[in-house]
């Protein structure tokens, strides 16, 4: 029996360990154009130790933004920002993939300027409030009903998805990873009551399945399977979404993706152990879970390791923990305390609550920066 310690090996990286960090948005995308910086590059580099680091989320074109000074992956400038990131990643040992993400419906006019208008599966609203600018006092303003894409435009943004993923390699990112989870645009066509559409993308299961099956095809197709991995949150309910039928959708979904992909990765939504186990069974490829079975399982910590011993999963991924504890494998291999982490740094900020955790050896910050 393999435990989170041992290596893996997945179709285009080894892992020396079966411990993830999970894609964690801190939106300090300050450089020109929502590109990467020098502190970033510290930040990451601080976390090699992971088995796999899944950066944060990045918009694969302008209008796919959800947050404030969230790092873009649509040109080449931004791509050769990260450049020097995954350089110092790899220098020091580590692993790292490009997240890629489209906010879909979960973002506003006033956040992506321009005139620039939310795009989605169709005109639904999502639920809840979004800061519009990096300011203070911080604005929030409710979300709009978002304009439906037509069908070519659906076509244009998987095209996106594929042009950003391209880019990804460029930047020297070991893959990518896209991000079906937490109630973006993969999840919105998934889902029965922000997905209205009646033609090819919309309708029963499997148009509702449609545009991520051809989303993976086409980014497979330029930058490799192997290259590739998708994170989906079965059942999650975040900004007022619904997925009826989640088990079948899922089971479906997962029936029709490539058996060649990277990883899949399953960020599991409380209350559905049963579908996490269903899944596990019918991937037959590498299993990465971020395990919140009920939600005191938030955030994920020590206890979340006997899922690779007990089989559910090849890979376990750590978030909040690994905000805190850039040492994060170390301290869970010898069973030492774990540094709580400050909410109030989660997001934008400078160095604080961001690189100045520091790790076990003397209680000195880790890094070079």
């Amino acid at each position: 029996m393999s435990t989170a310690f041992d290596p893996l090996d997945l179709p285009t990286m080894h892992l020396p360990n079966r411990i993830a960090m999970a894609p964690l948005t801190r939106r300090r995308a300050y450089g020109p154009g929502l590109s990467a910086t020098d502190l970033i590059a510290e930040y990451y580099e601080q976390r090699a130790t992971a088995g796999l680091i899944v950066a944060e989320a990045m918009q694969p074109e302008p209008v796919g933004q959800g947050y404030t000074d969230t790092p873009g992956l649509h040109d080449e400038a931004q791509a050769a920002s990260w450049r020097p990131v995954t350089a110092r990643v790899h220098a020091a040992g580590g692993r790292i993939v490009a997240q890629l993400m489209h906010a879909g419906r979960n973002s506003h006019p006033e956040l992506l300027g321009g005139g620039l208008h939310p795009l989605a599966p169709s005109a639904v609203a999502a639920e809840g409030r979004v800061r519009i600018h990096g300011g203070e006092p911080a604005v929030r303003k409710s979300y709009p009903v978002p304009r439906a894409l037509p069908v070519e435009d659906v076509e244009r943004t998987i095209a996106r998805f594929a042009d950003s993923a391209a880019l990804a390699l460029t930047a020297g990112f070991d893959g990518v990873e896209l991000h079906g989870a937490y109630c973006y645009l993969i999840q919105q066509f998934l889902s029965s009551n922000a997905n209205l559409r009646t033609d090819r993308y919309g309708g029963d299961l499997a148009g509702r399945r449609r545009f991520v099956l051809e989303l993976v095809d086409a980014v497979a197709a330029r930058i490799g399977a192997g290259r590739l991995a998708l994170r989906l949150s079965p059942g999650c309910t975040a900004f007022g979404l619904v997925e009826d039928d989640v088990d079948e959708l899922y089971r479906g979904l997962v029936d029709q993706l490539p058996r060649d992909l990277g990883y899949l990765h399953l960020f599991e939504w409380p209350g559905h152990r049963d579908l996490t186990v269903e899944l596990r069974r019918r991937w037959p490829g590498t299993l990465v879970l971020n395990p919140h079975a009920a939600w005191t399982d938030f955030p994920t910590g020590p206890d979340a390791l006997r899922v690779v011993d007990e089989g559910l999963a090849d890979v376990v991924a750590f978030g909040t923990h690994f905000i805190s504890n850039p040492d994060l494998v170390e301290r869970l291999r010898v069973g030492a305390p774990l540094a709580p982490a400050d909410d109030s740094t989660f997001y934008r900020g400078d160095a604080r609550g961001y690189t100045d955790y520091p790790t076990l050896a003397a209680g000195r910050t880790v890094g070079s920066g």
